[in-house]
């Protein structure tokens, strides 16, 4: 009602203006006319007149009408240049501010709610830099200023800053009109202020917030050099710090655009994720598969039995894999491309120079235009009282130490409830292991909706795994070969005994070693970088987990673009870094896929919402291969096919979370999906049947009443 009413008014004003032909009174004419009664009327009057002015003009600004500029000249006319100017200049930023706050009121409410997405995106960049954007709009007199007092106040700026940036990057123009208005017989037309030449030198005062900028920071970084010496010639264009997935990816675009790359490893190519996590664990969980569908063979028609089998076989498939793969990240390859790969520790000791303590013994400095430190992330050990007597296994180094192992841990508790927690349990679970899970949160994989947190829990649980939830480790006691894990649960502690103990409660991103302390680089839980990925140094990057915000593989390729081509090219062209549209999954059985926000997050977020849902156990594909748990759920905007998140849980999640990847990064909506042939029968059909389930919601039921009433008549009914 408040709205309607502010509409109403301001509907009811501006008619008044026209219909009164008040816009008669702000012409040139008419004002070069009235000079002399004015003049008249300000003797008479010297106070009021000026504030009745100041007033009319806020209100015709205000209520965006046309004759802002005849009001001022008329300033100039008839108060002179100092007080003219001193009417005008707050007169217009006062009516601009409350236009600003009348379109906020009334329109920016249901803006958002129907662009949302846009604005976000618009107001992260008017968090930053929208003072700054709006100083250069309002230093150009070609911008319509009542244009920007409207959209402006669409966006998230602060009002106390939209006044002030108005004000003063209004004052330029307001000078040249009102001592125009000053000589105001001499003026013809409104187009006669403004010669090409005064023209050009506003499109020059436009453009010098951007000269400025690029100024404030060439002092900038002259500030943050100053203590350093500048190689007058540099050995390399790149030096890349880390030989996992954003050092390769790096690397790998340097080479291919012909610049001369140093590639730094200090343990093994691949990183992480070829050595310790994605292909090993992959490898260990279709081992663990494959033994559960042996179990359960009888669901197929076939005779169920229990598997057979070697662990330390087991453990070698997984270090067979891992040498398979090993090629595809190998020093020869990226050699062979064009990379100089060393094996050392390297450290930064200064913006352009870093020192190798090389494997072989000698120690080798380069000198680099660019650094980009890819140093990756290791398992979080917690401070738990007797861990480090606990003989305990991470998730880096299980693969090795259980590699000699005949039959799986009998008992193992994994201690942690994510990703790489429950992928684990769950594996071991299969192949025999008594698996408890100790989680010290309510519920494991805590960053999905509940429902996936509840139906994960149930999977792993008929499987085998004890899960654990508001269990808080307390301590680890060792008395012999007799190992205890104490917890505490509602309040009482409690002893779990076991043969193995691996902690896996997250990662945490290597920071130390490489010089970042004596380099002043800000680095607590990750290295602090800027939208383009730079350090406190604009030549310095990073990327992968050492930077976050998430710690994938897949993350840590598209960062390194990113840093690549900014590190490469960016004197010429800077890229921020895009986050909008990242998946990611965690392979238990059934997988948990996601992208985009979840069900808890856009109420968190106040995004109204709706859920197009299709359950598997509706699939033919999924009934054919006995695969019929879980479901897919599509989050859109209320009314429409835009598609804000995907939650997947359901065998080859992974797998089907691509299609909609592919449709949110490129502004597809749930129609397009539906439009698409998919081949049957195939799991993939489930994406198509949910956008389904969207457009049977969203039937056009008038339409679809009208056509049931022609095609009664056309049977003569």
């Amino acid at each position: 009602m408040k709205r309607l009413l502010i509409v109403v008014v301001i509907a009811a004003l501006v008619a008044a203006f026209f219909a009164l032909g008040f816009n008669d009174y702000l012409t040139l004419d008419r004002l070069k006319g009235s000079q002399a009664q004015f003049e008249q009327w300000l003797t008479q009057y010297p106070l009021l007149v000026p504030l009745a002015f100041f007033a009319l003009y806020v209100l015709v600004t205000a209520l965006s009408l046309p004759g802002a500029a005849i009001m001022t000249l008329a300033g100039g006319a008839l108060f002179g240049l100092g007080q003219g100017l001193l009417l005008v200049s707050f007169a217009s930023s006062v009516g601009a501010t409350l236009a600003f706050l009348a379109a906020r009121f009334v329109l920016r409410g249901s803006v958002e709610k129907r662009f949302s997405d846009r604005l976000q995106a618009i107001n992260r960049g008017v968090d930053r830099e929208g003072a700054f954007y709006l100083f250069t709009l309002r230093l150009v007199p070609v911008f319509p200023f009542f244009i920007i007092n409207l959209v402006m106040g669409l966006t998230r700026l602060k009002t106390w800053t939209f006044y002030w940036v108005s004000q003063l990057g209004m004052l330029a123009g307001t000078v040249v009109y009102v001592n125009a208005g000053t000589q105001l017989a001499e003026i013809d037309s409104l187009g006669g202020i403004f010669s090409p030449g005064l023209i050009l030198s506003f499109v020059l005062l436009g453009i010098f917030p951007w000269v400025a900028k690029a100024i404030v920071r060439w002092v900038q970084r002259k500030r943050v050099y100053k203590r350093w010496q500048k190689p007058q010639h540099f050995d390399r264009n790149l030096v890349v710090i880390g030989g996992g997935a954003g050092g390769l990816v790096s690397a790998y675009i340097g080479a291919t655009v012909r610049a001369k790359v140093t590639l730094v490893e200090a343990h093994k190519m691949g990183g992480d994720c070829l050595n310790y996590g994605c292909v090993p664990s992959k490898a260990l969980i279709k081992s663990a598969k494959v033994a559960h569908q042996m179990r359960h063979a009888d669901e197929y028609g076939l005779t169920a039995a229990q598997p057979a089998f070697s662990f330390r076989a087991v453990m070698a498939r997984v270090h067979r894999v891992i040498k398979d793969i090993e090629p595809h990240d190998s020093a020869e390859r990226y050699t062979g491309l064009g990379v100089d790969v060393v094996q050392g520790y390297a450290t930064i000791i200064d913006p352009w120079t870093v020192e190798i303590a090389r494997a072989d013994g000698e120690t080798q400095r380069l000198t680099t235009r660019s650094i980009i430190i890819a140093a990756g992330a290791q398992p979080l050990v917690p401070d738990l009282p007797g861990l480090d007597d606990s003989d305990y296994v991470t998730s880096d180094t299980l693969w090795e130490r259980f590699a000699e192992l005949d039959s799986p841990p009998p008992r193992l508790i994994v201690l942690g409830g994510g990703p790489i927690g429950s992928e684990l349990s769950h594996a071991f679970a299969r192949l025999g292991s008594h698996v408890s899970q100790v989680e010290k949160g309510p519920r494991i994989l805590a960053k999905e909706d509940e429902e996936v947190s509840e139906l994960a829990r149930q999977c792993m649980a008929a499987d085998g795994v004890a899960v654990l939830t508001e269990h808080e480790a307390l301590r680890c006691e060792r008395n012999g070969d007799k190992k205890v894990l104490v917890v505490k649960h509602q309040g009482a502690e409690k002893r779990l005994e076991y043969d193995q103990l691996l902690v896996a409660v997250g990662r945490t991103a290597r920071l130390t070693g490489y010089g970042l302390e004596e380099l002043g680089i800000s680095a607590e839980r990750i290295i602090y970088t800027n939208e383009y990925l730079e350090t406190l140094y604009p030549n310095i990057y990073a990327a992968g987990d050492v930077a976050g915000p998430y710690q994938f593989t897949h993350t840590a390729s598209h960062m390194a673009w990113y840093a690549a081509v900014n590190a490469l090219f960016g004197q010429f062209k800077r890229f921020k870094v895009d986050y909008r549209v990242i998946p990611w999954s965690t392979f238990i059985d059934p997988e948990v896929a996601r992208v985009g926000i979840s069900e808890a997050e856009a109420i968190e977020q106040g995004i109204e919402f709706e859920v197009a849902r299709f359950e598997l156990h509706e699939l033919d594909r999924a009934i054919a291969d006995s695969a019929t748990t879980g479901f897919i759920k599509v989050l859109t905007p209320k009314g429409k096919d835009k598609i804000l998140g995907v939650v997947i849980v359901g065998s080859e999640a992974s797998n089907l979370m691509t299609e909609f990847v592919l449709a949110m990064r490129h502004g597809l909506g749930l129609n397009k999906i539906l439009g698409t042939i998919h081949t049957y029968p195939t799991l993939s059909e489930a994406n198509k049947y949910t956008a389904g389930e969207w457009k049977k919601a969203h039937k056009p039921e008038t339409i679809l009443n009208w056509l049931e009433k022609y095609h009664t008549w056309r049977r003569g009914a």
